[in-house]
């Protein structure tokens, strides 16, 4: 069994506190295992038997009829009554479709409302949220109908786990070992629950390259209709060749002419980036400028959401290990929930007695607050040079927040 004691324990606290819990993700990386395994486990070891816990799963062909919101609405009801409690457990949420509703003439609805004519699985849990007796949970991979939403549709009534793929501390409880062979493996194959799993290599392989073409690429191209999959599939390379490097949707627009030797507008592939980061497959960080104390508009940097999705879409060709570190640190930080920036320090300097300004990288911004810890990530800092090239930025900040270098600490020595 891999524990997921933090995500568990962030259940437990959310327990019948009147809200919906939404557990949000990238598809396999755990939501369905968290809900319906190690949470209802926990529920059964504190008295709750299964008659009292509603579970649906509508990716599952045995509940394909519910994703009609009206038939999910009528099945929960039909297994529940008004005296005791219930838990409700909805397995991919986005699955389900909107209904137009019968009784509500179009001709008469301003075109701002239109949305109102449809019943939707907003509709039907926000009714069945009221009932004092019922605490509902819900798993979604799909951000702009689950995260982004969560304000206006839930009305303030719900609250999101957003889960991630196994961290390095996850993986390493699960896997044990040396530590510095259990890293080498991680920073290869990363933390997805069943790749982890899987003992032989070439299989681990086949199912990472899988989850790209079979669920991640099938699931966008039928969601927003996508005729041609390829300009998506193309984009999906050029990111994950650069991860942690600056670029904006102008820059990917050039390189994917360059690939594919025809134009994509910027606005297409920033439409299809939106797609790959609503899907939990890549996560944007900002740039902030520390000393002007401001957020630049572009370039940012994206990072993948699982480094060896990113490996095996590559065929392990591209093993540039600074990156890889860079992103593995990236998503440690934000499945801790922290808000995560890429810093900016301008300095200024004098070369033949002419001043230059530049701007030197702090890779990471660690938001606490008020407080902030800057992190910078250095794969090696063998040679002096190197050293002042990550500690330059962090003297130049102009503040006193705390400062950062985590270096690869991996290497076996002395043949140990």
């Amino acid at each position: 069994m891999i524990k997921r004691d933090y995500y568990l324990n962030r259940l437990i606290s959310k327990k019948e506190n009147g809200l919906i819990k939404i557990i949000t993700g990238i598809r396999r990386c755990g939501k369905s295992y968290l809900l319906f395994e190690l949470y209802k486990n926990y529920l059964n070891s504190i008295g709750i038997d299964d008659a009292h816990i509603i579970q649906i799963q509508l990716d599952k062909k045995t509940f394909e009829d519910y994703r009609n919101p009206n038939s999910l609405y009528e099945f929960i009801l039909g297994k529940i009554n008004e005296t005791e409690k219930f838990y409700i457990f909805i397995d991919e949420i986005q699955l389900c479709y909107k209904i137009k509703k019968d009784n509500v003439e179009k001709s008469k609805v301003a075109e701002e409302d239109r949305d109102l004519l449809y019943t939707t699985f907003y509709d039907i849990l926000n009714d069945l949220m009221t009932r004092k007796n019922l605490d509902i949970y819900v798993t979604g991979s799909n951000s702009r109908l689950l995260s982004k939403d969560v304000a206006t549709n839930f009305r303030d009534r719900g609250v999101e786990i957003q889960l991630y793929p196994l961290s390095f501390s996850e993986y390493y409880e699960y896997a044990g070992g040396e530590k510095s062979d259990a890293w080498e493996e991680y920073m290869t194959y990363s933390g997805m629950p069943l790749c982890v799993l899987e003992k032989d290599e070439r299989e681990k392989e086949k199912y990472l390259k899988d989850l790209f073409t079979k669920i991640y690429i099938a699931d966008i191209k039928e969601r927003y209709k996508l005729k041609d999959e390829e300009p998506l599939s193309a984009l999906i390379d050029v990111i994950l060749s650069s991860v942690g490097s600056l670029t904006n949707p102008h820059k990917l627009s050039n390189t994917l002419e360059s690939v594919l030797h025809a134009k994509l507008s910027d606005h297409t592939v920033k439409k299809y980036m939106d797609y790959l980061e609503d899907a939990f497959i890549i996560k944007k960080a900002d740039r902030y400028d520390v000393k002007g104390k401001k957020y630049l508009d572009f370039p940012s940097k994206y990072y993948v959401g699982d480094i060896g999705l990113r490996n095996a879409r590559l065929n392990f060709r591209q093993q540039e290990r600074t990156h890889i570190m860079e992103n593995i640190i990236f998503n440690e930080l934000v499945s801790r929930g922290y808000s995560v920036d890429v810093g900016v320090v301008q300095v200024s300097s004098t070369e033949n007695r002419v001043q230059k300004k530049s701007n030197l990288e702090i890779d990471f911004i660690v938001n606490q607050g008020f407080n902030k810890i800057y992190i910078q990530s250095a794969f090696s800092i063998d040679d002096n040079g190197k050293k002042i090239q990550k500690i330059r930025p962090l003297l130049n900040s102009g503040d006193f927040f705390k400062k950062i270098v985590i270096v690869n600490g991996s290497q076996k020595k002395n043949g140990r």
